[in-house]
C-alpha cells in the first residue's frame, strides 16, 4: 500500500543513514582519529547499532501505519453500512415515545450483528494480526535503541536490572531457608 514516492524517500533514508553511519564507524575505529575517552567514543562504536534498529523501526512503522489505516478504514465501513441499514428500518417504525425503545433495540442489533460479522471475518483478523505483530516489533526495536542508549550513558539497561532482580529473589530464598533451618535447629536444641 506504499506509494512509489514514499518507499523511494524511504530507500534514500536507508542508504543515506548507513553511509554517515558506516563513515562515523570507520573513523571511531582509528584510535588517533577521535578522542579515545568519553561516552561520545563508545556513542560512536554503536551508532551502527542504533542506525540499524531505527531503519528496521521506520519499515515497521510503515507497515503498522498501513495495517492501522486497514483496521479504522474497516471498521468506518462497518459502522457507516449498519447505520445506512438502521436508517432504513427507523422510518418504518413510528416516532414517538413508545417506540423510542424498539428504535433502539433495532440499532443495537443492527451494530452488533454488523460488528460480530467484522470481528469474525478472516480479512479483519489477518490485518489485526498482522498490526499487531509489526507494533510489538516496533516496541522491540525501540527497547534495542534504549539498551544501547542507556549503555553509553552507563546506565543499566533493562537485562541489567533484570539480573538484579532475579539475584535478590535468589537472596531472599536461600536466607528463608537458612531462617526455617535455624529456627528447626533452635527447636531441635531446646526439645532435646
Amino acid at each position: 500500500m506504499q506509494t512509489s514516492g514514499t518507499k523511494k524517500a524511504q530507500e534514500y533514508y536507508k542508504h543515506v543513514s548507513v553511509f554517515w553511519t558506516d563513515l562515523l564507524s570507520l573513523m571511531m575505529s582509528k584510535p588517533y582519529a577521535l578522542v579515545a575517552a568519553g561516552p561520545m567514543r563508545k556513542f560512536g562504536t554503536n551508532m551502527k547499532k542504533l542506525t540499524t534498529e531505527l531503519i528496521e523501526s521506520n519499515d515497521d512503522l510503515v507497515e503498522f501505519n498501513t495495517r492501522l489505516a486497514e483496521y479504522y478504514k474497516q471498521l468506518t465501513d462497518t459502522w457507516t453500512e449498519a447505520q445506512k441499514q438502521f436508517n432504513k428500518k427507523v422510518p418504518e417504525i413510528p416516532n414517538d415515545a413508545e417506540h423510542i425503545e424498539a428504535s433502539k433495540r433495532i440499532w443495537i442489533d443492527i451494530f452488533e450483528n454488523n460488528f460480530t460479522n467484522l470481528f469474525d471475518s478472516p480479512k479483519f483478523a489477518e490485518n489485526f494480526g498482522k498490526m499487531v505483530s509489526t507494533e510489538l516489533e516496533l516496541a522491540k526495536h525501540w527497547n534495542n535503541m534504549i539498551s544501547v542508549l542507556l549503555d553509553n550513558a552507563n546506565l543499566p539497561t533493562r537485562d541489567d536490572i533484570t539480573e538484579v532482580y532475579k539475584e535478590l529473589h535468589s537472596l531472599k530464598k536461600r536466607i528463608t531457608k537458612m531462617e526455617k533451618d535455624a529456627n528447626h535447629r533452635m527447636v531441635m536444641k531446646n526439645g532435646k
